[in-house]
């Protein structure tokens, strides 16, 4: 979606009416220096523990953030991610090494670098995954990860539009609702893959997963609900709880094997340091928790000495176990118009915004797709093992304008892959960003099973109706045959690319080669957790947000627990 309002010449969102944001009033509190509980990062887990901690007025709280408020008005704007993808100000702009399994390219992996974290910059998708993705966390060592132990978290943390029913809650402070735009080619593409045999599903977060529908997303009447602002606004003005922004942690300060504070840079470069009474929790996500670690001697001991770091305890684990969805990424020429058509005049342009000004609806209010599909691609899976996203648009990258044709693009990515690539320092210096190796591809059924969602993909394009709407396979051409094994692996690896969702960088196990333990307490260490997506042991069948906010509910259960 990034590419669709690339042209779009406005300058400030305040200068048009209704469309400027209004920012919670924040008191000017002194930075404390010491509190119960140091949370690094505020992003979509990091915002929850902060709420949830500091809800008991007992408790003290500093939650630190290497990015800055989420002031950006793009940041509130669903389609807004267009904009702050790829901006320095609140995208930590990560960037893979040179990947074999796609020929050697390398991929831009935006990160949150904003209160909010990804769950500010996201397409706002919430998907939780599939029942059994928590029962393999549980059966993998973890009790009380289950589907039945996770499921009150994510009701808890949710206030859907639709209502309370069995599967969702509708009390919490995180709202999701249902799309406020459609347009014609999604749903041809939801009538033709039920005409291809798949089931139509109006709820892949309830009963199951596995059919095609519409997407669900976190806002509010058409504006983002990031993290940020369902957790960490309502909370912002506890006497017990301090926000920190500017803050880049550099390190974990151990008394032993006890972690007693953070040492961070603030924003004129001066290092400080706040100290925690209880515990240090590590809320950075797959990039940055691993590396923070890392930087403060905990992880592989021969790859901490090679880079100078004294080794306060060998856990090969940390930066291990890197999982990501990899989407391929198919374009449909299209012989009528599609949101390409109406976004290349400055009179649509200026329409569309005008519309969202006065009603919050139309493109402007559109999340990262429209359709979906949880698909199976053979009777040797039980559960959906693919994950369409259908988007009523079509450009060559995100940092570039439309195709000057009309088109829609169906992406496809493996749920479940088995490939498992690792995070690495590539200086001691914490503002260096650590080396990423995805390693896409690696396994032979990650590529059996990209190569059949193409197909599928393909094969639902050839019926109707929205075979009657499609002039042409742009990408890959139409020439490529449909059973060409080689050809199709050719072509994934050279087209496909990140959906997003790194994960698994400080597993959640039971053995010696994990790094946190069910309770997410760092193993071998004292008063130190982490709590987000890196601790996830498999990456789950859907977009992460969902999970990172249940994640944050979860440990702030733990922590309440533990300290009695």
């Amino acid at each position: 979606m990034c590419a669709i309002f690339k042209t779009f010449r406005i300058k400030s969102l305040d200068s048009i009416p209704g469309l400027g944001y209004t920012f919670p009033v924040v008191s000017k509190k002194k930075i404390a220096v010491e509190a119960d509980y140091v949370i690094v990062g505020a992003g979509s887990a990091g915002c929850v523990l902060a709420n949830r901690l500091s809800a008991r007025p007992d408790i003290g709280v500093v939650l630190l953030e290497a990015g800055g408020p989420d002031r950006n008005p793009w940041i509130h704007i669903p389609v807004g991610y267009f904009r702050t993808m790829g901006d320095p100000s609140v995208d930590w702009c990560y960037r893979t090494e040179p990947d074999p399994g796609l020929d050697g390219r390398q991929l831009d992996w935006p990160r949150g670098k904003v209160l909010g974290g990804s769950s500010s910059l996201n397409g706002l998708l919430y998907v939780r995954g599939q029942p059994r993705d928590y029962e393999r966390w549980r059966q993998m060592g973890n009790p009380g990860w289950g589907w039945d132990d996770v499921l009150p978290l994510f009701k808890r943390s949710e206030r859907q539009e639709r209502g309370a029913d069995e599967f969702h809650g509708d009390e919490g402070p995180l709202w999701v609702s249902d799309m406020r735009l459609s347009r014609p080619i999604c749903d041809a593409w939801v009538e033709a893959a039920v005409r291809a045999g798949h089931p139509f599903n109006p709820d892949y977060n309830g009963e199951r997963q596995e059919g095609v529908g519409f997407f669900q997303l976190t806002a509010r009447k058409g504006r983002r609900c990031s993290s940020a602002v369902a957790f960490l606004d309502p909370a912002r003005g506890r006497s017990n709880l301090s926000i920190v922004t500017g803050a880049a942690a550099g390190r974990i300060i151990f008394s032993g094997k006890r972690a007693t504070g953070v040492a961070y840079r603030d924003r004129s470069g001066r290092e400080r340091t706040v100290r925690a009474r209880r515990e240090v929790i590590i809320s950075s996500g797959a990039i940055g928790s691993p590396q923070l670690l890392m930087l403060s001697g905990v992880g592989e001991a021969e790859h901490l000495r090679d880079h100078g770091i004294p080794v306060l305890s060998d856990l090969p684990g940390v930066g291990a176990n890197l999982q990501d969805h990899l989407q391929a990424r198919l374009v449909f020429k299209c012989n009528e118009p599609t949101l390409n058509d109406e976004v290349r005049s400055l009179f649509n342009q200026a329409r569309i915004a005008l519309r969202y000004a006065l009603t919050r609806s139309g493109p402007m209010a559109m999340a990262a797709s429209l359709a979906t599909g949880f698909l199976r691609t053979g009777d040797h899976v039980e559960t959906p093992d693919i994950q369409f996203h259908v988007q009523p648009w079509s450009a060559d990258s995100p940092g570039e304008g439309v195709h000057p044709f009309s088109a829609f693009t169906m992406s496809v990515c493996q749920l479940r892959p088995e490939s498992r690539g690792r995070i690495r320092l590539a200086s001691p210096d914490p503002a260096v960003h650590p080396k990423i190796h995805p390693d896409y591809l690696s396994t032979e059924t990650d590529r059996r099973t990209l190569v059949e969602g193409v197909k599928i993909a393909r094969r639902i394009a050839r019926h109707d109706p929205l075979k009657s709407m499609i002039s042409e396979e742009f990408r890959p051409d139409g020439s490529l045959d449909l059973d060409d094994y080689e050809g199709t692996l050719a072509w994934a690896r050279r087209h496909s690319t990140t959906i997003f969702h790194p994960t698994g960088t400080c597993r959640m196990g039971s053995d010696p080669d994990s790094v946190v333990d069910a309770r997410l307490r760092v193993r071998g260490l004292g008063c130190l957790r982490v709590a987000d997506c890196s601790i996830m042991p498999e990456i789950v069948s859907g977009n992460t947000n969902a999970p990172a906010i249940m994640i944050g509910e979860k440990a702030s259960d733990m922590i309440l627990e533990d300290r009695g």
